[in-house]
């Protein structure tokens, strides 16, 4: 047996150039590389790797036959990136897979991710195997997008799909690792929102044409998404019990879909302010059917608005911030996050304190006050001096609307 029959059974062969002397029995003149393989009987192929010196040869077969034993490394090199993102977005569009909420993905959702990869990731990593992109991989292209001048939301845009992707599949067994993780990328620093007070809110009401005013209405005191607004119904408003029955909401493509999740599917409570607003706009529109005619009419009257709280010298807020409007009326009003939680129909109660804890009510003093005297009347800490009989009965009801959820949602 040759000497090169050996190397090979030893899974080691060392390879020359077409042009060296070796191949003719005569001395190396070549600088000699080395092909180390393993055998994998799962897929009954052969893992070939190639390297300059016989040690990095002999310990990466080492290490690939412990692998291969434990189901690590596999001949089959699996899909390409481009190939499996056409996968998992058909998986959405067929709803297979939900989101992390188990909720099926929504239209705008998907067709969001979808662009994102095509426009920003499969250009850079289409054509890898999702096996072997590494997290280099990852970060040249992200550290591409900040080269290319691209602003950071955008960015973060480009990487949230390829980290859904890749957090499936770790978890399914797809992939070892988690190339997205530990990335780094420029921070995304949201925009302040933009909320009406309450006298705003009727001023900027007051301004509007009669036809338009009940979408707004609708947003400043019931905190509905657009898209909730144009898929409301009559059969969902209930003014005799006074609550709004969320059961459905609207995409710009697809139509009336779903509610964004399981808690979008909710009752809102309808004020009094509101409900006058309401009254007059189903004896105006007969109150059968949607409330309002179409989605182009609400993109319309979202134009109008603009117009005349511009001409007015008024704050100009988009239905979104007349949503984040009802949200920061109802803190100052004393509404429990939880309560509050359910009527925004948030996935759940982080959500809500994450995006308006900063407006729940007291500040650091405030607070402390609050419970001193609290524990102070509950017999829970030394006596202090106790308020008088007007302002404990305020600081017991703000303690027990801030702190207590209400019956409903205990």
């Amino acid at each position: 047996m040759s000497t090169t029959d050996r190397r090979r059974l030893a899974g080691i062969e060392e390879r020359h150039s077409k042009t060296c002397r070796s191949r003719d029995g005569d001395r190396c003149t070549c600088t000699p590389t080395y092909q180390a393989s393993v055998w994998d009987a799962r897929t009954a192929k052969r893992i070939r790797r190639t390297f300059p010196t016989r040690t990095a040869a002999k310990q990466w077969r080492s290490d690939a036959q412990s692998a291969v034993r434990a189901g690590d490394l596999s001949a089959d090199r699996g899909p390409t990136l481009r190939d499996a993102v056409a996968a998992w977005l058909d998986g959405m569009r067929a709803g297979v897979i939900v989101n992390r909420s188990g909720d099926p993905f929504k239209p705008s959702a998907i067709r969001g991710y979808e662009q994102a990869l095509r426009l920003r990731v499969l250009p850079v990593l289409g054509d890898r195997r999702v096996r072997e992109i590494e997290p280099q991989h990852v970060q040249a292209m992200i550290d591409g997008l900040v080269a290319d001048g691209l602003a950071p939301a955008t960015v973060e845009a480009a990487l949230t799909p390829l980290r859904a992707f890749y957090r499936r599949a770790t978890a399914r067994g797809d992939v070892r690792a988690n190339p997205t993780l530990r990335i780094e990328k420029p921070g995304v620093r949201p925009k302040p929102k933009v909320t009406a007070s309450p006298a705003q809110a009727v001023a900027l009401l007051d301004a509007l044409d009669a036809d338009d005013r009940p979408l707004w209405a609708l947003a400043f005191y019931a905190g509905l998404r657009r898209g909730e607004l144009i898929a409301l119904r009559w059969d969902d408003v209930d003014l005799a019990s006074g609550v709004i029955h969320v059961r459905r909401g609207w995409d710009d493509v697809e139509g009336e879909i779903a509610p964004k999740s399981a808690r979008g599917r909710r009752r809102v409570p309808i004020p009094g302010v509101l409900r006058d607003v309401l009254v007059e706009h189903r004896m105006t529109t007969g109150g059968t059917g949607r409330l309002f005619r179409s989605q182009r009419w609400v993109q319309s009257a979202n134009d109008r608005a603009r117009r005349r709280w511009t001409d007015a010298g008024l704050p100009v807020l988009v239905l979104h911030g007349a949503r984040h409007t009802f949200a920061s009326l109802m803190i100052a009003a004393g509404v429990n996050a939880k309560a509050l939680s359910t009527y925004m129909g948030h996935a759940n109660i982080a959500v809500t304190l994450d995006l308006y804890g900063h407006l729940m009510p007291g500040n650091e003093a405030e607070a402390a006050d609050l419970l001193d005297a609290y524990l102070a009347r509950a017999g829970g800490t030394a006596p202090v001096p106790a308020p008088d009989d007007a302002a404990a009965s305020r600081d017991a009801s703000t303690v027990a609307r801030t702190v207590a959820p209400p019956a409903e949602a205990r």
